[in-house]
């Protein structure tokens, strides 16, 4: 009887399908990894909650599971693991890879939540499958090793695994689970489409104009059953909530609990919004934070940002009242007076900002000032009550110089980027409280290099887990203590002849390093200093490096200088190109007027890559393109290269889809980012879709942090500020 019983269970029992699975494989995505290669992403969509939604959203939520069971070890019992931190990043940037998503903490935030989701989720699958029985209690045997995983686990991490859920607590909390979730009072029915793709269908049916639906509606529809019918319990709890949402205010709401958790008479838990699903938010919802008391680091960084308004309206209010003494005080001045130096301003050179009086009083560059006995402008003499300027940030690009340069005949101020100009004296303020002081109290400021006291920004007070710029406040530091913190100090650094192709001296000054600390516009002055960094660091002793890439003076070719002075601007772009018989790739950084470019030429293949960190065409730069054109053109003539007639006039420009700036002044922060890729790279050749270890679509604050800590810790460890 016994041996028949078996028999019977034998002819009854289901098919061994463990072979079948095998066989099927695991889901790793394939085709977006073959996608990828290809350089091809995927646009995905979200909606007014901040939710993934859209045709590529299930295809992202099958990669997340697959990089989760890649990268985090089925032996994580806690996602918030610090230790995970390395995993979760490898796996944001990953997904950055394929998918077109924003860079953004909220982002980020979304994600990698869902990837915790994917990862409780995968553990809780393998304890179901090899760990517990039919009837979903834990087997006493010991659970065999999972071949078919083994990509993802390893024979080690498995024992850890079995006897973590082996242990007694696990099993009380996974007993409680269970009979809490075996029979749920309202059912969800919508399988794996989630609420977001929900909603999604729903307005998509009913072509409706509203952006997203109330919780209780999605919760409603969330639990009709395939067949269309509504349970008379789940109508009820919708009845009441419409009946509620007419009485209860959107406020009310927000600060006590939702429609539907009152008419469901349930707790809200802290950050969820019931009837929602994954992403959504309190404050995505009714789109603007709870209501609570702030913190005490809260309340100490408003006041530190008040008593900053305070310190910078004071400064203005001083220079408003320094512009009407000087206007009041403007005389007429002989040819000779003109010509001499000006005794409220310091004496020699000095960082200014640059103001227009007209259509409306303005802020519209900056530059440095001139004030030398003796000193002429283009040969001749200045002008009455005017300095000479030199112009290096235009911060309005429809400004109009205050005097024409008839020479150049340039009109506007974005032009005169790298040249001298005339500037009204009323409208030249030097940056600094010392312009107010007079040149004897400035004289003894700098001789006693008293320390100026500033308060740093609110946003170099270091957040818990935040990026703390720490050479960047050392640098800040030395240099308040020094005489940098004081009107017209400059910095000297010497740049070899194998940088430019000849010898030179860099000037630095306060408003250089004011641009870094406070991250705004850049001059040449700090892009020739990342340069020098960059040789130093990189190239100094290297053959290979130095012999590969080279670099153009933003100095001597810009903007202003190839329209007054092309020729000489040819001349030195062949000289540097005749400087070397093998592949070079030169890096020019390029001053449009307002904005830093990156071009990489070589020379000896006649291509040029053109990197634009706002995605424009090198069309756009007919001055500059026609440049580099005829200079590749000249070299060729120089060096009696045969070139077939098919391809005279054809130089090969490549636009390289380089990562793109969100706003409008990290354009030189991006230049210096790509320069030491490119060189970190050690490729002349650069792909199309730039280096596969560097894309992304915008580089992060972070990575341009990184590039200011490289500037600061250079200028600390040459010695350049000192107290």
């Amino acid at each position: 009887m016994a041996s028949d019983q078996e028999n019977s269970q034998d002819a009854n029992a289901p098919d061994d399908t463990s072979e079948k699975e095998i066989t099927r494989g695991i889901t790793i995505m394939k085709s977006i990894i073959r996608d990828r290669d290809k350089a091809v992403t995927y646009n995905v969509n979200w909606n007014a909650d901040n939710q993934l939604i859209g045709s590529n959203a299930a295809k992202l939520a099958s990669y997340i599971g697959t990089l989760v069971r890649m990268h985090i070890p089925i032996t994580a019992t806690r996602w918030s693991n610090k230790e995970l931190g390395s995993a979760k990043d490898k796996i944001w940037t990953e997904i950055l890879r394929s998918f077109n998503i924003e860079d953004t903490t909220i982002r980020k935030k979304y994600i990698l939540q869902l990837a915790g989701k994917r990862h409780r989720g995968w553990r809780t699958f393998l304890t179901n499958k090899y760990l517990k029985d039919k009837e979903i209690f834990f087997v006493e045997y010991d659970p065999e090793y999972p071949v078919k995983y083994a990509i993802f686990i390893t024979e080690e991490e498995w024992v850890a695994f079995v006897a973590q859920r082996r242990d007694e607590n696990f099993k009380k909390v996974s007993a409680t689970n269970r009979e809490r979730a075996s029979n749920p009072t309202y059912a969800y029915k919508k399988g794996r489409l989630g609420y977001a793709r929900l909603e999604e269908k729903i307005l998509d049916e009913t072509k409706s104009d509203a952006t997203s639906l109330p919780p209780h509606v999605l919760w409603k529809e969330a639990r009709v059953g395939k067949d269309g019918t509504v349970r008379d319990d789940v109508q009820h709890i919708y009845d009441e909530c419409e009946t509620l949402s007419q009485s209860i205010s959107t406020a009310e709401d927000q600060e006590n609990r939702s429609v539907l958790s009152r008419a469901l008479n349930v707790p809200e838990y802290p950050g969820r919004v019931r009837g929602k699903g994954h992403g959504c938010t309190p404050t995505s919802l009714y789109k603007n934070p709870r209501r609570r008391n702030p913190s005490n680091q809260e309340v100490m960084e408003t006041l530190q940002a008040l008593q900053a308004q305070v310190l910078q309206l004071q400064k203005d209010n001083e220079r408003y009242m320094c512009m009407e003494k000087c206007s009041s005080q403007l005389k007429e001045t002989s040819e000779k007076a003109s010509i001499n130096c000006q005794n409220k301003f310091p004496e020699g050179i000095s960082s200014c900002q640059l103001y227009l009086s007209s259509p409306t009083y303005r802020l519209v560059g900056k530059g440095k000032v001139h004030n030398t006995s003796g000193d002429l402008l283009h040969h001749r003499p200045l002008p009455d009550g005017h300095l000479k300027v030199s112009v290096d940030v235009v911060l309005d690009k429809d400004a109009l110089l205050p005097i024409p340069d008839i020479v150049s005949e340039t009109t506007l101020l974005r032009d005169a980027i790298g040249s001298f100009v005339a500037w009204p004296l009323d409208l030249i303020f030097i940056d600094d409280e010392v312009f107010a002081q007079g040149s004897q109290q400035l004289s003894q400021k700098i001789g006693s290099r008293q320390k100026n006291k500033r308060d740093l920004p609110v946003t170099y007070l270091p957040k818990k887990g935040a990026f703390v710029p720490r050479y960047q406040i050392s640098l800040e530091t030395l240099v308040d203590s020094s005489d940098m913190a004081t009107a017209g100090a400059i910095r000297l650094l010497d740049m070899e002849e194998d940088i430019f192709g000849y010898s030179c001296t860099e000037t630095i000054g306060k408003e250089d390093l004011e641009h870094i600390f406070r991250h705004q516009e850049l001059g040449v002055g700090v892009i020739h200093t990342y340069i020098r960094f960059l040789y130093d660091n990189f190239m100094r002793g290297n053959d290979q490096l130095s012999n590969r890439f080279r670099f153009v003076s933003s100095s001597l070719v810009n903007k202003a200088l190839i329209c007054r002075e092309p020729d000489s601007c040819r001349e030195y772009l062949v000289k540097r190109f005749m400087a070397s018989s093998t592949n070079n790739l030169y890096l020019w950084p390029y001053n449009s007027g307002c904005h830093w470019l990156l071009l990489a030429i070589d020379p000896l293949k006649e291509v040029v890559y053109f990197l634009n960190s706002i995605d424009g065409e090198w069309t756009n730069y007919p001055d500059m393109k026609q440049l580099v054109d005829t200079s590749i053109k000249v070299f060729r003539s120089q060096r009696q290269a045969r070139v077939p007639r098919t391809k005279s006039s054809n130089i090969t420009w490549i636009k390289v889809q380089c990562p793109l700036q969100r706003n409008g002044i990290d354009c030189g922060y991006f230049v210096m980012r790509f320069m030491r890729e490119i060189i970190n790279m050690n490729q002349i050749e650069i792909p199309i879709t730039y280096f596969d270890e560097y894309k992304c679509a915008h580089y992060t604050r972070l990575q341009l942090e990184q590039i200011k800590e490289e500037l600061c810790q250079y200028f600390i460890e040459k010695r350049l500020i000192s107290i």
